[in-house]
């Protein structure tokens, strides 16, 4: 095999481990309990420990070496997944297949844009607005129709900003767009993305992504929350629950080596309002340090939950400003609002 494509895993995979190993330093334990879900710390070792035997392997010179016939397995395949160890002929047919099939996956990713404008949903008015900290972001948000024909909301956030944080929310675009369309579930989905980013070279950090599907004839409400900000829902004051939290039903993408991924399903109602965010809004910081905070939101959108979607994410966004003030954000800031009609 070349050196040069060894030399490019041994590279993406110390970033890998660079940013494993810093999130775990770093992150407050708030963080690490939303981000994780339902994972545990030791399960994020456990992949960091992947990594480490794969960069051993590098050191070695064993990495990418067939088990089978012991010669070097392809170049392409170690790319997509660096625990690559059988090569391509020596694949059952089921194997092969599947292969195939994440292969042109990932042949999609960086080939589409965030929507220009809100999708028609019957009896949901969406609104949205996104900001990146620095000229290119990752934050990406989608309106993406599942196969079952449910209306598809997706916001994801990639960690970090800037050019790097901006290449992975492309891929993860592309990647969305390709697995939504083709199938039934948020759960299944998510499962799907995380195959794709966990051992692919190309992906060095990870991703909190939260996707729900909307029957708009039911009015029900599916999802899957992989480590994301808890999205809201805000019924009236007289209902028994007025504020309801979506949290986290599994580890952020790519965070952890098995990613496991529930749904669970809500119905909604005329007036309930959904506001899905990033971290960029309620960590928003105000001229004495302090954050703009999820309670904070809760009750500029309170406020506003009779006017339309569109005014609410107005309302929310002047407020989010005059709270910064002058000062510039310090991470990309994404809002998605629906109201149920």
């Amino acid at each position: 095999m070349e050196k040069s494509v060894l030399d490019n895993v041994q590279a993406s995979l110390r970033q890998k481990e660079d940013s494993l190993r810093r999130w775990m330093s770093e992150a407050s334990p708030e963080e690490k309990a939303l981000m994780l879900g339902s994972a545990s710390e030791a399960d994020v070792t456990s992949h960091l420990a992947v990594v480490d035997d794969s960069l051993d392997c590098c050191e070695t010179g064993s990495l990418g070496r067939c088990t089978v016939c012991h010669d070097y397995i392809e170049p392409g395949l170690l790319m997509v997944d660096y625990t690559a160890s059988v090569c391509l002929s020596h694949l059952s047919g089921e194997e092969a297949d599947r292969l195939e099939h994440e292969l042109e996956l990932a042949q999609t990713v960086q080939k589409a844009l965030l929507p220009s404008r809100s999708p028609e949903i019957p009896g949901l008015e969406i609104a949205a607005f996104s900001r990146p900290a620095q000229i290119l972001g990752g934050d990406y948000f989608d309106f993406i129709p599942f196969a079952s024909g449910d209306y598809g909301l997706l916001l994801g956030d990639v960690a970090g900003h800037g050019v790097s944080a901006s290449l992975h929310m492309a891929s993860l675009q592309g990647l969305s767009r390709a697995i939504v369309s083709t199938s039934r579930s948020p759960a299944e989905v998510l499962t799907q993305i995380h195959r794709q980013f966990i051992h692919n070279i190309r992906y060095t950090t990870f991703v909190t992504l939260f996707l729900a599907a909307y029957d708009a004839g039911t009015k029900s409400l599916a999802y899957a929350n992989a480590g994301h900000n808890p999205p809201l829902i805000l019924s009236s004051e007289s209902a028994p629950q007025p504020v309801r939290w979506l949290h986290p039903t599994g580890a952020a993408i790519g965070l952890v080596e098995d990613g496991g991924y529930t749904e669970r399903r809500l119905t909604l109602t005329r007036g309930d309002v959904v506001v899905l965010y990033t971290d960029g809004v309620v960590e928003a910081s105000g001229a004495a340090n302090e954050p703009y905070g999820a309670d904070r939101l809760v009750e500029i959108v309170a406020s506003l939950r009779k006017e339309s979607a569109q005014d609410i994410v107005r309302g929310v966004t002047r407020n989010l400003e005059d709270f910064v003030a002058s000062r510039p954000l310090a991470d990309d800031a994404t809002l998605v609002v629906g109201k149920v009609g």
